[in-house]
């Protein structure tokens, strides 16, 4: 179907339908509403790229996500949608899975498709990309990565403040024998939070027994992890995870070996996807308020005029459920 069938059907010029359907001012109410209805009769839908590429102001965002298999970057991309969608704008979504060379494609791609603003929630970010991303003329937003610049909000979270609140804690319920369960470690926002874990279990005199295991950012990574925790020799009384995606990964492995949550080993998380609190127990960790995110993310991207402050610092709260308790030789030593 073409803009001139539209023009036809609805007895006006081509020009009349373009200013239609481009929202211009100009054109009579009654004429408007004779267009859109033809338009809709004959289910015209404008190719929005080719009217970007003519000079037409772009309505598109892009968005770009380390693992959408991991809740918490559907969540945020799900927050910053709704919000870009009351203010005319769509929002397409790219995925890495970790890969830096995936994500250099994926932002070719959406600059190809002259994206009006871009969206970075990713760890894979290197600074020669973060200096080319500064050339660009439209805004972009850092999760995790990154720092603010002219064109570029920058969102970041204190996760090494988070990761000693949960060492602190579980220190304070008797745990001495921790492990930390991460993942791409070799990535900043990812190696800051493992850092965190071992800076701060040094912290104690008495000392504490930990190790520290690796794999994907998934349920069966979370699962391999404990595993290899398990194995070690190290009897973990407590397993703090880098995220709770993982960490109901642990949760299932625990389980499947007869290990209670939290009688015997006391499980922590990071995010609080809404699945940790519909785990049974229902999983402590540290919230991160992926709807904030979003929003900000949103407003960065379409706001009018430059944002006045475009560095944000998210400072994580700490939730206590049902999967910590006294580490289980503290309960039984004697008083």
């Amino acid at each position: 179907m073409s803009l001139e069938e539209v023009a036809k059907r609805a007895k006006v010029s081509t020009a009349t339908v373009s200013r239609v359907l481009n929202d211009i001012a100009g054109v009579r109410n009654a004429t408007r509403v004779r267009v859109l209805r033809a338009a809709e009769e004959l289910n015209y839908h404008p190719n929005l790229h080719a009217r970007t590429l003519a000079g037409g102001r772009s309505t598109t965002l892009g968005m770009i996500v380390s693992n959408m298999e991991n809740p918490f970057f559907l969540d945020i991309f799900k927050a910053a949608e709704s919000h870009a969608y009351t203010r005319g704008y769509d929002i397409i979504l790219a995925n890495t899975g970790y890969d830096s060379e995936k994500l250099v494609r994926n932002i070719r791609h959406m600059i190809g498709w002259r994206v009006a603003g871009l969206a970075l929630v990713v760890s894979e970010m290197d600074q020669r990309l973060t200096n080319q991303l500064m050339e660009l003329k439209i805004p972009v937003v850092f999760y995790d990565v990154g720092e603010p610049r002219k064109n570029i909000t920058n969102i970041a979270v204190n996760y090494a403040k988070g990761i000693a609140e949960a060492v602190y804690y579980l220190h304070g319920l008797g745990h001495r024998r921790m492990a930390f369960v991460s993942h791409h470690p070799s990535l900043s926002p990812l190696g800051t939070r493992e850092q965190a874990f071992r800076a701060t279990v040094q912290e104690f005199a008495h000392g504490i027994q930990w190790s520290i295991a690796a794999d994907a950012d998934t349920l069966e990574g979370g699962r391999r992890a404990a595993r290899e925790i398990l194995d070690s020799g190290l009897s973990p009384t407590a397993i703090m995870c880098v995220n709770d995606f993982m960490a109901l990964g642990v949760m299932r492995e625990l389980r499947e070996r007869g290990i209670q949550v939290p009688g015997e080993i006391s499980v922590t998380g990071f995010d609080n996807i809404s699945l940790a609190e519909m785990s049974n127990p229902a999983l402590t960790t540290l919230n991160i308020p992926r709807e904030k995110i979003g929003l900000l993310m949103a407003e960065a991207l379409t706001s009018p005029e430059p944002m006045e402050i475009n560095q944000f610092v998210i400072e994580p709260e700490f939730i206590i459920r049902g999967t910590t308790a006294k580490a289980r030789y503290h309960l039984e030593a004697p008083v």
